[in-house]
């Protein structure tokens, strides 16, 4: 899209999914943070909520592609009108489509049926295992909707960002917030920040490992840089010992000496004399979802 000098570009989240995507408007109307907007997008009209413009900064940290295009208008009454009433009906949608699915005897479960503000379209969001024919499924819905459809295929992670609502911290869940990308998350990374490695406690409302595990992994990965590693033989001012732990938030190890025990130290107080690896002989469980 060309954008003339007489434009201001936002970042705008729209869809169920919470894309994100960069729209032009002209000036001098400027937009606020949360603001509702119309916007045009490649499925047609959306609602739309403005983030932010879209400067050199903000663009820097989009991940992926994102649409171009423009702000249609502020979202007025009449729109809000609609766009209730588009909710009220996606209701109704949905138990059709699931009562067409189970009479066509198809194997998918239903998850959620998106309808397009500007009704150009309805987009049916299903899980199931495997690929799954819906052509025929396409034409019923198409000719009972009168509108065209959209399938999409979704995972766990997903089916989580389009349902669930808050998650343990009392906060609403991440996934459906604002993350554009589910990151990859392991049990290393709960055994790195000494969370407990019960999985029905580190898991989300998706079953699958949280997703702030992910978040302060690298802090704790450049910390522990910073340590001397787990094996390594120093020298103290109560003998030599060896590195057994690390606490790394606190910046300090846990060193055994003997007729000593174990005691909390500051790597500076250190003298590092040599190394004897560690027994590594468990692998950590990956847990990517999708």
């Amino acid at each position: 899209m060309n954008v003339n000098v007489n434009m201001i570009r936002y970042i705008v989240r729209y869809g169920a999914m919470r894309v994100l995507g960069v729209f032009a408007y002209p000036e001098p109307t400027e937009f606020q943070h949360g603001q509702h907007v119309i916007v045009r997008t490649v499925r047609g009209q959306e609602l739309g909520t403005v983030l932010c413009q879209a400067t050199p900064e903000s663009l820097a940290e989009l991940k992926g592609e994102w649409i171009e295009d423009r702000v249609i208008r502020p979202m007025t009454e009449a729109d809000e009108l609609e766009q209730r009433r588009i909710r009220a009906g996606e209701k109704e949608e949905f138990i059709r489509c699931r009562n067409i699915i189970r009479k066509m005897e198809i194997t998918m479960e239903l998850v959620r049926m998106e309808h397009i503000f500007g009704g150009e379209r309805i987009i049916v969001y299903y899980v199931a295992e495997g690929r799954v024919d819906f052509r025929e499924l396409v034409k019923v819905l198409a000719s009972e909707f009168q509108t065209r459809i959209e399938m999409r295929q979704i995972g766990v992670r997903d089916e989580t960002k389009l349902l669930a609502d808050f998650g343990e911290c009392g906060k609403e869940v991440c996934c459906n917030r604002y993350l554009t990308e589910m990151p990859p998350v392991s049990m290393k990374m709960a055994k790195l920040q000494k969370a407990t490695l019960d999985p029905n406690k580190i898991s989300g409302r998706c079953g699958r490992l949280k997703c702030c595990l992910r978040y302060e992994y690298d802090h704790y990965i450049e910390t522990q840089k910073e340590l001397p590693a787990i094996g390594c033989r120093v020298s103290t001012n109560e003998g030599e010992g060896k590195v057994v732990g690390q606490e790394i938030l606190a910046r300090k190890v846990i060193v055994e000496i003997t007729d000593h025990g174990r005691k909390l130290y500051c790597p500076k107080s250190l003298q590092i004399i040599g190394f004897d690896p560690p027994d590594t002989t468990q692998n950590d469980i990956a847990d990517v979802g999708g």
